[in-house]
């Protein structure tokens, strides 16, 4: 018996972006209706990968004292590279 399979050339996009200070913060994540995607952040850089497209919020988890970031209407296109640049973290 022999299967046949159908497979999408799915390119997923990207979100990037470094926080400030370098140690403020540990985690991001990224939301839309139908997906989240979590990443680690390393020396105040971070970059999710494999991101579907669609509009996202972006939560950069901050480590205290400093309080949580978000940035809103994120989009997302297939195969897109977005950078949201430096991310200043607030008391």
């Amino acid at each position: 018996m022999a299967g046949l399979f159908a497979f999408n050339n799915y390119e997923g996009g990207s979100i990037k972006g470094r926080v400030l200070p370098a140690d403020g913060a540990s985690q991001v994540w990224a939301m839309s209706a139908t997906d989240t995607v979590k990443s680690e952040i390393a020396q105040g850089v971070f970059e999710l990968i494999n991101v579907k497209a669609g509009t996202y919020r972006v939560m950069i988890d901050a480590n205290e004292p400093f309080k949580d970031a978000v940035r809103d209407g994120i989009i997302v296109s297939e195969g897109s590279n977005i950078d949201l640049g430096e991310i200043q973290l607030e008391k």
